[in-house]
């Protein structure tokens, strides 16, 4: 009896709270968006120079305030990297990286925004190209396979500046007029955008996209909640079987695709060879052996750079991920999501 009334009194409570908490929600949002369009606004105005001291102050500043953040980045790299950066200064000097590189790429690809094809194709050289023309000849489609590593916001401006049909999977803010505005943006630099969720209408239109021999870009270093256990730095992570599934599914080549920056900041983007999928008899069994494969990817690209990952993308603390807690989503069902698209 007990039990229940407490229950009943956090759902009145939190019947109470929802007006106030959607008006504060909506206060934000109309706040970043006033914020973003004058600052989209006034940046042609802005010296560059200007504005690298600007993104330099702030990534300072926020690397101080947001310790929260900076802690459990600390506590990945320890977990993951402890042979390789044994020392806590080691390890603190690899997350203060990552976090400049984060600001740098804002400052990047906010500079680059307003500014003509030919500048853009310059700015970011490409290693690999073939390998994409020759994945897109095949008439089926691109996945390509990235991750929160490096400039990944410029590589759809990149591939859409050299005419590439770019798509990306984005997750979108939980306001529409917000997520409006940034689809806005991403247009006018040449990239349309397709909503994770819901994730029926996401495999259609990733599915559209395909089949009109687009590349779509999947950012897929989000170990915390997924189908497949994987290891990952050697911890067990749960991974999305997404990526796989469309794969194989729509014979689609998968490429790794990352933008770097070398010491001088230069960029380049990165374009492997598609990767070849496992394929049998057994649709469950592939899924899960090509979300490893595929991770195999993502691990040795970050191990090349681990001072431009931004760290927070699986478990910490050594907590069991939830995926493990509860009985996965069996293979079989992703499939007939995309079938039944």
């Amino acid at each position: 009896m007990a039990r229940k009334k407490k229950r009943k009194t956090r759902f009145r409570v939190k019947r109470l709270l929802n007006p106030i908490v959607d008006s504060l929600d909506w206060l934000r949002y109309r706040l970043g968006e006033y914020c973003l369009r004058g600052f989209m606004r006034m940046l042609p105005w802005i010296p560059f120079r200007v504005f690298s001291v600007i993104t330099s102050v702030v990534g300072r500043a926020t690397f101080a305030i947001l310790w929260r953040y900076r802690a459990r980045m600390e506590q990945n790299l320890a977990m993951a990297m402890a042979d390789q950066l044994p020392s806590p200064e080691e390890r603190r000097a690899v997350i203060r990286k990552a976090w400049r590189n984060f600001a740098q790429g804002i400052l990047e690809t906010s500079s680059i925004m307003h500014a003509p094809k030919e500048k853009v194709l310059a700015a970011v050289p490409i290693e690999g190209e073939d390998h994409l023309k020759q994945a897109l000849a095949k008439g089926k489609g691109v996945i390509a396979l990235s991750a929160h590593l490096g400039n990944f916001t410029m590589i759809g401006i990149r591939l859409a500046a050299a005419g590439y049909p770019f798509i990306a999977l984005v997750k979108q803010p939980r306001d529409r007029r917000f997520a409006r505005l940034m689809d806005d943006y991403r247009a006018k630099v040449g990239i349309k955008t397709v909503s994770a969720k819901p994730r029926r209408e996401a495999v259609r239109g990733v599915l559209k996209a395909l089949r009109a021999n687009g590349v779509v870009l999947v950012i897929a270093d989000e170990f915390k909640s997924g189908g497949v256990e994987v290891e990952f730095f050697g911890l067990p992570s749960p991974a999305p079987r997404g990526p796989a599934t469309l794969a194989l599914r729509t014979g689609a080549a998968t490429l790794p695709m990352f933008l770097t920056r070398d010491s001088r900041d230069r960029l380049t983007l990165h374009i492997e060879p598609e990767i070849e999928l496992i394929e049998s008899n057994e649709l469950e069994d592939d899924v899960a052996a090509n979300t490893v494969l595929f991770t195999r990817h993502l691990e040795a690209m970050v191990r090349r750079y681990p001072d431009q990952w931004n760290w927070l993308g699986f478990h910490r603390d050594g907590a069991k991920p939830r995926a493990g807690r509860r009985k996965s989503r069996p293979a079989q069902q992703a499939s007939r999501d995309v079938m039944s698209s």
